[in-house]
């Protein structure tokens, strides 16, 4: 055997035995072969192509948006039901001082002066007199004061739909009615029926503002007051210029009446947005 031949043998064997000891020590063994990928037989679903990245966004950005109209629904829920609760404390700070003898006032006095305003124009339509008309005006404006009082405190308004004439209070009804038929027999007897409304009036009136401590309730009937009494006093001459007749009061004591006439006419606070 020749030298090269030789040689080539322990080049051979030098590899082989290179190769043995890599493998014993557990080394992989280099190959240009393509190996499939393992399979993960325990959990299939990691083996599975992942979504693409703009799939994955959408996803992402959708469920924000429901997270966000959920925030906004009940944001509108707790907003409405606040809304609602300050309405009803609204409604509680504006009863808070207010008797019921203040709230049955104020209905009542809502209707007694729309009474007032409705004989009145019944009255000018039957006998013409200027009187009549002018203080119906001032009887509308006594009915709105009253009315802005239950508006203000959220009160039911009972003159608020009905007509000319018609009153929920059946006593103040037959009233109207009485005061009506008694109006339509004469001048003096419409005349005599105006003076019989504000000397009501002005009882109901300093009843009233006896009862009540509420400040505005009070401002509102004292001017109301001062109006009943100028009226009053312009149905007494009234009375006396187209008949010759003295009224004679026919609700309130005499010593009460000749100080209303003693006193000098009232005009109200000039101050004041709810001036008779």
């Amino acid at each position: 055997m020749n030298k090269t031949i030789t040689t080539k043998f322990k080049i051979i064997g030098f590899l082989v035995l290179v190769s043995l000891a890599l493998t014993a020590c557990g080394l992989p063994i280099q190959s240009d072969e393509v190996t499939a990928p393992e399979i993960n037989q325990t959990n299939p679903q990691e083996s599975e192509t992942p979504l693409p990245a703009n799939i994955v966004n959408a996803e992402q950005n959708i469920e924000a948006v429901v997270v966000d109209l959920s925030k906004d629904e009940e944001t509108s829920i707790i907003n409405e039901e606040l809304d609602f609760l300050s309405k009803q404390t609204d409604l509680q700070e504006n009863l808070n001082g207010l008797t019921d003898a203040d709230i049955a006032s104020l209905i009542f006095m809502r209707e007694e002066e729309k009474l007032a305003h409705d004989v009145y124009l019944v009255m000018y339509d039957l006998w013409g007199l200027p009187v009549f008309q002018n203080i119906a005006r001032s009887e509308e404006s006594h009915t709105n004061a009253v009315k802005q009082l239950l508006d203000t405190f959220n009160i039911p308004d009972p003159a608020d739909t009905s007509p000319p004439g018609v009153f929920v209070n059946p006593d103040l009804q037959t009233l109207y009615d009485d005061l009506v038929t008694m109006g339509e027999r004469s001048l003096a007897d419409a005349l005599k029926v105006g003076g019989a409304i504000e000397e009501i009036d002005i009882l109901d009136l300093q009843e009233a503002l006896y009862e009540t401590d509420n400040p505005e309730i009070q401002r509102v009937y004292q001017n109301l007051l001062r109006g009943s009494e100028n009226h009053l006093r312009s149905f007494r001459s009234t009375l006396l210029q187209q008949t010759g007749e003295t009224y004679i009061p026919q609700y309130m004591d005499v010593s009460v009446y000749d100080g209303i006439l003693a006193s000098a006419p009232a005009r109200g606070n000039r101050n004041n947005n709810h001036r008779p």
